[in-house]
């Protein structure tokens, strides 16, 4: 890119409103490397779409970026479906800044005659997945930037399957992008009113979700289960109670401060149920009123998090991995149970996601796909077998999960719902959610993983992280935690590994441990992910994230 002083002087012009140029005019005078941070590039448009920190700049998330983004988006659709009537629903999250780039991309798209359906207020990712075949239209875009900080915000591109966007569609719409390096070059009117949306789609959406439980008679006799739940300030507050309410559950706790939908987190440092931080107010609501489940979704309510009583009645927060276990062992377990299972079913997880699930397919005989990481490609399996297969479940490590095929993402309702069916079914056995846990590890062996996710902040962090991949390849280690390293896998070569070339390395040792090293695709960080599997297993993730303290 040219010289970041002069392509911030650009943004000096009448194409820019007064706040962005005074903005970029202050880092001029006074903060020099954050002027380089926010125009040394343009935000990459990536095979998700956009996300970033917000503020002025070519390498920032604002109206321009977006309207820009959105240009090229539109551009791609019009010349992908010649002929047709073109129509694109949008969804936004309670991020600050997330409705304005909701009308934004709105008026670029009608400005180019291409049909809105936009979201009368804040919605999931999953309701939006769900609504663009419910609506029968070509595309979405979902604003959020999903459990990151609170400067952050992002623009996620679906395809009319409802899914996000994979080969060929994504590369195109990034080449369409790339192309829009002017505001000149973008039609916008955000006078132009698109089609609202609500009510019905709500309606169609839980309709849908809850047809897939599997022990209604349960629920029934535990309906009055207590229920602890936060949205972590964002969208999940408008279906994940209305769900279980549904579903049938009558005690739901809420807290009622992470009720509030507010894109500055104001209760939490990041709003990541991953985290036992961000859990920390509704597992205390747990504890207060007598309840077993404590559950969080993050903004855009893709993500779950999940704490349940250990066997000394103390709420303990469930990994990613243990969330796919459970809800993976009681669907296959309701799914025999009900004689559903006749070898055309199937569950996929990517290549991250503990391989316990695969010893729980391999007991009910049902086809497992491991799938590169990103629910997208989870999608991607629903709908090569669609017709073919019947898709039960999938999962990935970072608390996302999903059932059935109404919706092509991760799903916090439905496995909320999913979760607390599951407790009312165990009830039935006068088990818990953490008993039903260790069964399944006496069953079929102990699994434990970790993650180390070191950041690397701006553009040195960015070349630190490259280097750092460059490094691996060229010198990948000789051992795991003292045990020789037997194999180790490029997914930079599709050739060998069947699946879509990514930056991803994977190291496998003589005693089963499995290391993953991958930089984050929607932020600026390195991921290792470590997996061992044995009595030993808790000690062995101590020695491997020592090994890769970086």
């Amino acid at each position: 890119m040219a010289n970041f002083n002069e392509v911030a002087k650009t943004w000096l012009t009448n194409h820019f409103d007064v706040e962005t140029q005074r903005e970029v005019l202050e880092m001029m005078k006074s903060n020099l490397k954050a002027l380089e941070d926010a125009f040394y590039r343009t935000l990459e448009f990536g095979t998700g779409g956009l996300r970033g920190v917000m503020g002025a700049g070519t390498n920032r998330m604002n109206r321009y970026t977006v309207a820009m983004a959105t240009q090229g988006l539109a551009n791609y659709l019009k010349k992908n479906f010649v002929g047709r009537k073109i129509s694109v629903v949008i969804s936004y999250d309670s991020r600050n800044n997330s409705q304005l780039f909701a009308k934004v991309s709105a008026g670029v798209l009608m400005a180019n005659g291409i049909a809105v359906y936009i979201f009368d207020n804040i919605r999931p990712t999953p309701e939006l997945s769900f609504a663009i075949r419910h609506l029968g239209c070509q595309a979405g875009i979902m604003i959020t930037a999903s459990h990151n900080p609170k400067e952050y915000n992002g623009y996620k591109v679906f395809w009319e399957d409802g899914a996000q966007i994979i080969a060929p569609h994504d590369k195109n719409i990034i080449e369409e992008v790339n192309k829009i390096t002017s505001m000149d070059q973008v039609q916008i009117d955000e006078s132009l009113y698109p089609q609202g949306i609500g009510a019905e789609v709500d309606k169609a959406f839980l309709d849908s979700q809850l047809s897939l439980l599997l022990s209604p008679e349960s629920i029934a006799r535990h309906h009055d289960m207590k229920i602890a739940y936060t949205p972590l300030h964002g969208t999940g507050v408008r279906l994940v109670p209305a769900g279980l309410k549904q579903a049938g559950f009558t005690n739901i706790y809420h807290v009622d401060a992470q009720d509030v939908s507010d894109g500055n987190f104001p209760t939490v440092v990041s709003p990541n149920p991953e985290e036992p931080t961000a859990m920390k107010m509704v597992m205390d609501r747990a504890d207060e009123v007598g309840a077993d489940i404590a559950l969080g979704t993050d903004p855009d309510a893709d993500r779950v998090g999940c704490a349940v009583r250990d066997d000394k009645g103390k709420l303990v927060l469930l990994t990613g991995n243990q969330i796919a276990t459970l809800v993976t062992s009681y669907a296959l377990t309701r799914w025999s149970e009900l004689g559903k299972i006749n070898g055309k079913q199937f569950v996929v997880k990517t290549i991250v996601t503990t391989d316990l699930m695969k010893e729980i397919c391999k007991k009910y005989k049902v086809e497992i796909f491991d799938v590169l990481t990103g629910f997208k490609y989870i999608a991607e399996m629903q709908r090569r077998y669609e017709g073919i297969k019947e898709f039960i479940c999938g999962g990935e490590e970072s608390n996302g999960f999903n059932v059935g095929s109404f919706v092509r993402d991760k799903d916090s309702v439905v496995t909320c719902c999913m979760i607390c069916e599951c407790a009312a079914w165990l009830a039935d056995r006068g088990q818990s959610l953490y008993g039903y846990l260790q069964e399944i590890y006496a069953e079929y062996g102990y699994f434990k993983e970790s993650l180390l996710s070191v950041t690397k902040k701006g553009k040195s962090g960015i070349e630190e992280i490259q280097r750092m991949m460059v490094d691996f390849r060229a010198n990948p280690p000789k051992e795991l935690a003292g045990s020789p390293v037997v194999k180790v896998i490029d997914y930079n070569e599709p050739e060998k590994t069947g699946l879509p070339k990514s930056n991803v390395l994977q190291f496998f040792s003589q005693d089963g441990c499995k290391v993953t090293v991958r930089p984050s695709g929607t932020e600026p960080k390195i991921k290792f992910y470590f997996s061992a599997c044995g009595p030993d297993a808790d000690a062995l993730n101590v020695a491997l994230r020592e090994q890769f303290s970086v």
